[in-house]
């Protein structure tokens, strides 16, 4: 157990004094040790620092051009008033390493954001605006400095990056550090609109990590990979300083080149490590690499060196919040589910993928009423939905006006393909309905049922034309079942894709990737390429199974994946065999890799503040937040310290937001994660309370699709310290209650 913020300052203070050489008394009047040699946390290699103090936007293509929150860039280069690009390279087929994180940071924290005006960037929050909501901090830029280091396990292959900004701002005498691990899949920058944003206003150090994410992207074709630092070079040239290249020998390279041309592989997907079980000791692995530094930064020589330096800032007087967003939610609260030595003193998770290891003991119940099912693993209802999805959006209650979002075509524009699945759905028995609006009502029935709710209708249809349904299904079997890029499971591979089809990746697009990539297969650079297609190899989306002979989005390819999870046949219901597809063995080994990433539900009686929104279509919260609020009390009971926030009309991608008619339906959750910040620092610094579980109720902007008008305070009232009781979120013995 960590002590009071005030005996932290008494203990950093001893830590001080110890180091100037004075007597520190300890118990019953013995005196201290000599201060122990800092040294880097087990597996780590540091690869040093840069300084990056731009006070002022300008020239931020080199590093003193340069900051830690923006890349030089400021508010006025985060901000859009149309499809966001990216700051142009002097030689696009060969950025800088100064270049490339100067655009990894533009579109990480666009990626998390909202980032228009009338949507609240640069007014309700923003790096622009202070964390008491005011508009005083110019351009926004912090300038500091930043360590960079990789953990390995010593295999060569576990290869995870962690950044350490440390501003300019950081107070000695008060430190604190927040851990931020990326959001999605993404890079070593994937908080920095989150965690970072927040924790560099504070003038606390920053921990970022990839968490065995990132743009890991090894092209099979010229055995190229990327460095830690984004550029791109061979496996050879790279050495050590690779981030990611598949485990194969170049004979089966060159092999599986000849039979599948123009593919790669990706580190999450690929590495055959199922990096989401580290994700906790990897935040906690990113914390201590902060203190290393710190130590590093401010501590003296240590008595009785030459060199190394004295341990000045420690766990037990340092501030530590582990905070994120979606996986890097789930990575702080598995962080706290590990922290054996106390390093972690108090997590925020936003909309995190929260999977609870039980459903047994506790229920889910919104107006005294159970849900329909709570508490599935990621896997589960993401093969669900990739079943499903397409056909569900048909629904008249699914109906979605919005044609196209980030340069995807929405369903409306795919109206044959769905009415395919619909078809091909009936005819293998998994829906039942005559006509195509039968099937459609029939398939939403089948989500509902799984456990998305009305809130999340009409969400199906942008799911799915972004193919977030088939890139999960996909990424995600890989990395549990530990398959390799060759295996090429369920006939699924990734590539660039050229009229539909697999292609070379161009030159430009594969130089640009750390930056523009966010280490999924959503067609940034790579897409999920479905092998099996009838006549040749294609695109997800353009898939024709041979089961059905028609484009019914790859459905062959959902089914087997359906059957990676389930162990069985997904029509017939059969359990696999070993000559089956897929076969046992490799279902038996996806079922392992889910269970390697399931949550045990005891955060340790650290403080912890969890948010959704209650429209998230993505992570449904039934199974994530809302289920893993009942299982947390049904294993810490009293002694448990969670305050969870459901956010009405709020979704999983702020970012979304900018859109025609996600504008007029959705207000942003992200300001929601700033007061969640606050409200941790204050309850750790202070002893404030922190809010009680509860739902915030915003008011939407509505309008006119596409010209929605700006958002005001007045649309996203303040989390309360003592919400009314139609506001309360309570149990009803075991079972979350949450009100309608």
């Amino acid at each position: 157990m960590h002590p009071t913020f005030e005996m932290r300052a008494l203990s950093l203070a001893a830590a001080t004094l110890a180091m100037a050489g004075a007597t520190v008394l300890t118990g019953c009047g013995g005196s201290a040790a000599a201060p122990e040699v800092n040294t880097l946390p087990a597996g780590v290699t540091d690869l040093g620092a840069k300084a990056y103090r731009a006070t002022a936007t300008g020239a931020a293509s080199t590093a003193a051009g340069q900051d830690l929150l923006t890349a030089g860039l400021g508010k006025s280069g985060l901000v859009s008033t149309a499809l966001p690009t990216l700051t142009a390279y002097a030689d696009p087929a060969n950025p800088t390493a100064d270049e490339l994180r100067r655009n990894a940071i533009q579109s990480n924290y666009r990626g998390l954001v909202d980032n228009t005006a009338n949507g609240g960037f640069g007014v309700l929050y923003g790096p622009n605006i202070d964390l008491g909501g005011k508009d005083t901090r110019g351009e926004g830029l912090v300038p500091g400095l930043e360590y960079v280091g990789v953990l390995d396990d010593g295999s060569g292959r576990k290869r995870v990056t962690m950044a350490v900004q440390v501003p300019d701002s950081f107070d000695t005498s008060a430190p604190c550090v927040v851990v931020g691990p990326s959001s999605g899949s993404r890079g070593v920058y994937g908080a920095i609109g989150s965690a970072a944003d927040w924790g560099l206003k504070r003038g606390c150090a920053v921990a970022l990590t990839d968490a065995g994410k990132g743009m890991g992207l090894y092209d099979l074709g010229d055995d190229t990979v990327h460095r830690f630092d984004g550029t791109r070079a061979t496996r050879t040239v790279a050495g050590t300083l690779s981030n990611f290249a598949a485990n194969i020998t170049d004979a089966v390279r060159t092999a599986y080149n000849a039979a599948y041309p123009n593919r790669v592989a990706l580190k999450q997907v690929h590495s055959q490590i199922n990096p989401e079980k580290d994700w906790g000791t990897d935040t906690l692995s990113a914390a201590a690499y902060a203190l290393y530094v710190l130590n590093q930064q401010y501590a003296p020589v240590a008595a009785g060196s030459t060199t190394g330096k004295a341990l000045r800032f420690t766990a037990a007087n340092t501030l530590v919040i582990a905070a994120s967003v979606s996986n890097g939610g789930a990575a702080v609260l598995r962080a706290a589910e590990q922290d054996t030595t106390g390093l972690i003193d108090g997590v925020v998770a936003g909309e995190p993928s929260a999977q609870p290891s039980s459903t047994t003991g506790y229920g889910v119940q919104v107006g005294g009423i159970p849900v329909a099912a709570y508490g599935k693993s990621l896997m589960d209802y993401f093969t669900i939905a990739n079943l499903y999805q397409p056909c569900a959006a048909l629904a008249t209650t699914a109906a979605l006006t919005e044609v196209s979002i980030y340069n995807y075509i929405g369903l409306t524009g795919q109206t044959t393909t769905a009415t395919n699945r619909c078809t091909q759905l009936a005819a293998k028995g998994l829906v039942t309905g005559a006509t195509t609006a039968e099937q459609a009502t029939a398939a939403l029935a089948k989500l509902r049922a799984a456990g998305w709710t009305s809130d999340n209708d009409t969400m199906h249809n942008a799911h799915y034309a972004l193919g977030n349904a088939v890139i999960i299904s996909m990424m995600y079997t890989n990395a549990y079942g530990r398959a390799s890029v060759v295996d090429n499971l369920c006939g699924m591979s990734a590539a660039a894709v050229v009229a539909g089809a697999p292609a070379a990746m161009s030159v430009n697009a594969k130089a640009a990737s750390f930056a523009t990539g966010n280490g999924t297969v959503n067609g940034t650079p790579a897409t999920v390429i479905y092998n099996d297609s009838v006549g040749g190899a294609k695109a997800w989306n353009l898939g024709v199974s041979p089961s059905s002979g028609v484009a019914d989005f790859s459905l062959d390819a959902a089914l087997c994946q359906r059957a990676l999870f389930t162990g069985a046949d997904t029509v017939t219901g059969t359990a696999l065999t070993t000559t089956s597809v897929p076969t046992k063995a490799q279902s038996d080994a996806v079922r392992a890799g889910v269970a390697e990433v399931l949550l045990n539900g005891n955060l340790r009686g650290k403080p912890t503040l969890m948010l959704a929104g209650r429209s998230d279509a993505l992570l449904p919260i039934n199974h994530s937040e809302r289920a893993y609020a009942a299982y947390n009390r049904l294993v810490e009971g009293t002694a448990s310290k969670l305050s969870y926030i459901e956010v009405t009309n709020a979704q999983h991608f702020d970012s979304f937001n900018a859109f025609s008619g996600f504008d007029t339906r959705f207000v942003p959750l992200h300001g929601y994660f700033v007061q969640a910040m606050n409200a941790m620092y204050a309850n750790l610094k202070s002893g404030t309370a922190l809010p009680p579980s509860q739902v915030v109720r915003t008011t939407v902007r509505g309008g006119t699709p596409g010209a929605a008008p700006a958002i005001t305070a007045a649309n996203v009232p303040v989390i309360s310290a003592a919400p009314v009781a139609g506001d309360v979120i309570g149990f009803s013995g075991t079972s979350i209650n949450l009100p309608n």
